[in-house]
Formats: C-alpha cells, sequence, structure tokens
C-alpha cells in the first residue's frame, strides 16, 4: 500500500464520512429502540462487516487490485473503519457487565460475532458466487 500524502487525505475523508454516518445510524437506532442495549452499534457493525465483505469479494473479482487502490483506501480504511465501531462495542459491553447484566454483555458480544463475521461471509461470497 502506498503511504503518500493522497492515501492519508483519502482516508481522512473517507473516515469524515463514516464517523457522520456512524453516528447518524447509531443515533436513529436508539431513538427508536432505546438505549438498554446497544442496538445501534450492533447494527453499525453488522452492516459495516457486509459492506467490507462485498468490498473485498468485488475488487478481488476485478482481478486487478492495484486498479483499485484508492477506493480500498477511502472506502474500506477510511469509511469503513471508521465507521464500524470495536472500540465502543467493547466499551458498552463493559458497561453492561458493570451494570449487573451480565446475559446482555454476553448477547452483544455473540450477536455482534456471530452476525459481524456472517454477514462479512455472506456479503463475500454471494458477491464473489456473482461475479
Amino acid at each position: 500500500m502506498d503511504f503518500s500524502f493522497w492515501a492519508l487525505l483519502l482516508v481522512l475523508l473517507g473516515g469524515a464520512l463514516g464517523g457522520m454516518a456512524r453516528y447518524w445510524v447509531s443515533a436513529q437506532v436508539t431513538a427508536r429502540l432505546g438505549g438498554d442495549f446497544p442496538w445501534g452499534t450492533l447494527l453499525v457493525n453488522v452492516t459495516g462487516a457486509l459492506l467490507i465483505g462485498l468490498a473485498a469479494a468485488g475488487i478481488e473479482a476485478a482481478g486487478t487490485p492495484e486498479a483499485w487502490q484508492s477506493v480500498w483506501i477511502w472506502g474500506v480504511l477510511g469509511v469503513l473503519g471508521s465507521y464500524t465501531t470495536v472500540s465502543s462495542f467493547s466499551l458498552q459491553t463493559l458497561m453492561l457487565l458493570q451494570r449487573g447484566h451480565g446475559v446482555a454483555a454476553l448477547g452483544n458480544v455473540l450477536l455482534s460475532v456471530i452476525l459481524c463475521l456472517g454477514a462479512a461471509a455472506l456479503a463475500y461470497y454471494a458477491l464473489s458466487f456473482v461475479l
């Protein structure tokens, strides 16, 4: 991967977009479902995993990953790197534990890992099959 001013600029621009999207999606979900369980973060992580699976399969199917390097830097490292939020997931799980909600904390871990891994795999293999 080329480390240059332009690559950093692509990450910066993508990161700004991804961060805003994460905030908006999470806020919308929390407004509708409440804040007792981190549904917004879960949805962000699952959709981010789905999108990264699509990106990986699409670029791999194109057969020329070098040509897509700028798209990868902007879209995956910038947008999706900022959009998905493992740090928030970790803190919210810890907070559930601290409030005595061990079952909800375990559910958050299991749902996040299973759904995010499943979304990435589904997107990757579905797009690989089509392409």
